[in-house]
């Protein structure tokens, strides 16, 4: 075995235990996880068979099999980069329906809070009572 080939397998297997610890700690979801296991198992594969690589360079007609194996590192680093944009977008997205969800919801509490705070006469109990030490200094009911 050349030098290449144990670090190939090496780094293959590394990144197969880094995947399954994350996996086994909840630290990585499923769907990314099939994706990084599938680059190791072709890592693992290029690694035990390289004449695959240089069979593949040959076929496409690129002059070194590391501008391949380049290439192709550059062409995951971008898939993975456009899935975190898509994801990223609706994350935002819903942060933002749920930042107005929680303003209509504390606005319609707000609303029920003032009307159990008036009277049967429709003014609000103890106007000139003590207040209930809150900030806006809400007047107390009746205890």
């Amino acid at each position: 075995m050349t030098g290449s080939t144990i670090l190939g397998l090496v780094g293959s297997v590394l990144i197969l235990v880094t995947l399954f610890e994350m996996l086994r700690r909840q630290r990585l979801r499923e769907k990314y996880a099939l994706f990084w296991s599938l680059i190791a198992v072709a890592a693992l594969v290029l690694a035990l068979f390289p004449g695959l690589l240089a069979g593949l360079t040959s076929a496409l007609g690129v002059a070194l099999p590391v501008n391949l194996a380049f290439f192709v590192g550059g062409l995951l680093l971008f898939l993975v980069s456009l899935q975190h944009s898509a994801d990223l977008g609706r994350l935002e997205e819903r942060t933002r329906t749920l930042a107005e969800e929680v303003a209509v919801l504390r606005l319609e509490l707000d609303r029920l809070q003032r009307r159990s705070d008036d009277g049967p006469e429709g003014r609000p109990h103890g106007l000139d009572g003590p207040t209930d030490g809150r900030p806006g200094g809400r007047p107390q009911g009746p205890e």
